[in-house]
């Protein structure tokens, strides 16, 4: 045990060397075509393997995935069905939409950070911050001035001189509660043919004496009805489509 200790102790230390640190530029860096440098195959496969897990949380919070999954749950609740469509369905048509909507941003960041990068004309760092650029614009079009002025007097930053100059910790909170805020005044909306329903049937009910007939089963059929016959399915798509890029 006090072999290993010792063992432990020296790696520690011989970390601390001067020799060990002017080898490391070599280790983690290789120059480029243009002069520049750029992290080694084993530093870019570390870095790639760990913003995989990342993955989930960008897709959450720097798209459009926020906005369609709440509508679409708003919309199976407003339709009284709970279980149709399927949770499944909803995450797989909310994935779909995403990408759709974001193909122009992810084609940009393609062209811009990916294709330089991967024919060695710019380093890591530089791919990263072009390929970022995008998806700050897509967040800065989405956000409310109100939002954003929240969170950067939360942070402390004082006035900022333009949108470049807005950090990430800032964009992201202001993007998100934006469109919270938007995801729910489309339920609003959608909520609103709906009830009008429930309460038409629960009248209609009262006034027959069937206290005890529940309005929600009497009302499925209409609501099922009405949201076919304008062709809901298209009308809400296509409008959730559309609010990101008018």
């Amino acid at each position: 045990m006090l072999k290993r200790g010792l063992l432990a102790l020296a790696a520690i230390l011989l970390l601390f060397t001067p020799t060990v640190w002017a080898q490391l530029p070599g280790i983690i860096s290789q120059p480029l075509a243009n002069g520049g440098q750029s992290w080694t195959l084993p530093v870019q496969t570390l870095v790639f393997l760990t913003s995989l897990t990342f993955i989930p949380a960008t897709m959450l919070m720097m798209t459009c995935f926020t906005r369609i999954i709440i509508v679409l749950g708003l919309l199976r609740n407003a339709l009284g069905t709970p279980t149709a469509p399927p949770n499944q369905v909803l995450l797989g048509l909310t994935l779909f939409l995403t990408f759709f909507i974001m193909s122009p941003v992810l084609n940009r960041v393609y062209d811009e950070a990916y294709v330089p990068f991967s024919q060695d004309q710019i380093s890591m760092q530089t791919a990263i911050e072009r390929g970022a650029q995008p998806l700050r614009e897509f967040m800065l079009r989405q956000t409310r001035q109100a939002d954003l002025a929240l969170f950067t007097r939360l942070a402390q930053m004082g006035e900022i001189q333009g949108p470049e100059a807005v950090p990430m910790r800032v964009l992201v909170p202001a993007f998100v509660t934006s469109e919270l805020k938007t995801a729910f005044q489309i339920g609003f909306t959608i909520f609103i043919p709906f009830l009008i329903i429930d309460l038409v049937v629960a009248s209609v009910l009262m006034a027959l004496g069937m206290m005890m007939v529940p309005p929600v089963t009497i009302s499925l059929p209409f609501k099922l009805m009405l949201f076919v016959l304008v062709d809901g399915w298209q009308l809400l798509l296509g409008s959730l489509a559309q609010s990101f890029y008018s």
